[in-house]
């Protein structure tokens, strides 16, 4: 849950910045809000505190989604993990519903009323990011930020293609799922995808290089910052929101190196003196070295006939 939270967030700091607006003033909304959708929210909530705003201010910036619709107070079967989620009566009595009168309140009817400028699916609900809903987030910012993050590909709320197409290409795509690139005015923009595997491998080499006797939620945000500060769209706006995969191991030293300094100034793990932290980062990492080599037949050739096996 914290993985995904972290590379989740991670990837919302990298568009933001291409959006030229703060996290602090967008207008998010998590379709889903299971564990991965609630660990989500809890990260960005502290990354909005680390902007300036109070919890309550940052949490009047999100809105979350169970099945019926909009958390707010008294929507059926709501978890004790999402009671703290659910908006007050008063925050939506006078918005207009596409539906007057209706029990739940739809994602579309939230999109428009609450000016989303970015929107993650968590739902495993495929196609529930509609042409209807993205070109009214559209309207509301020139770049909109869209995560259809659930997998795998069959149960993506959309896909890039349709994202791209529905908002001329102006929205910022990452994806839970692999995808290939999509052609945008005759260039390709490759689709980032929002997986641990960007998290992980950095976070565990920090945490055991530095001893840490405990992870923390800094640690996380730490490991967050650091890698929304390696995404390509910071230099260029049109760019990846996520280096390549194949940069992992660096991405990784740059991850481990960021977690292991925080741990140490969260003061849950020993100071090493000796060593600048970054080199005993690159003495833990094993390199893959392997032998050359020569396939030698075992076949015995025989004198006669010179042919291997009777052959």
């Amino acid at each position: 849950m914290q993985g995904t939270a972290a590379v989740t967030t991670a990837t919302i700091l990298a568009a933001v910045n291409a959006t030229g607006l703060p996290l602090s003033q967008q207008n998010i909304a998590i379709y889903g809000s299971g564990s991965a959708g609630v660990g989500i929210i809890d990260l960005l909530i502290k990354a909005m505190q680390q902007e300036g705003l109070t919890e309550d201010q940052a949490r009047q910036r999100i809105y979350a989604f169970n099945r019926h619709g909009l958390l707010v107070e008294g929507t059926d079967e709501m978890r004790p993990s999402q009671l703290p989620l659910a908006r007050k009566r008063g925050d939506v009595a006078n918005w207009r519903l596409s539906v007057p009168g209706a029990k739940y309140i739809s994602l579309y009817d939230v999109v428009h009323n609450a000016g989303i400028t970015v929107l993650a699916g968590v739902s495993t609900q495929p196609g529930s990011f509609t042409e209807e809903i993205v070109r009214e987030m559209a309207r509301h910012t020139p770049r909109p930020v869209i995560f259809p993050l659930s997998n795998p590909t069959s149960l993506s709320e959309a896909t890039p293609a349709d994202l791209l197409a529905w908002t001329n290409g102006k929205a910022l795509v990452g994806t839970g799922s692999p995808f290939p690139p999509v052609e945008v005015e005759g260039r390709q923009v490759r689709i980032s995808q929002v997986n641990n595997a960007y998290i992980f491998p950095g976070l565990a080499l920090g945490i055991l290089v530095s001893g840490a006797r405990h992870v923390t939620d800094n640690m996380f945000m730490a490991a967050t910052r650091a890698l929304a500060s390696l995404s390509p769209a910071r230099t260029d706006k049109n760019a990846p929101l996520l280096p390549s995969i194949t940069e992992a191991r660096s991405i990784s030293l740059v991850v481990a190196e960021a977690v292991g300094k925080q741990a140490l100034a969260d003061g849950v793990a020993e100071p090493n003196l000796d060593t600048p932290f970054i080199d005993q980062l690159k003495a833990y990492v094993w390199e893959p070295v392997y032998r050359p080599y020569q396939k030698v037949s075992n076949c015995k050739r025989d004198a006669n006939t010179k042919s291997c096996c009777g052959k």
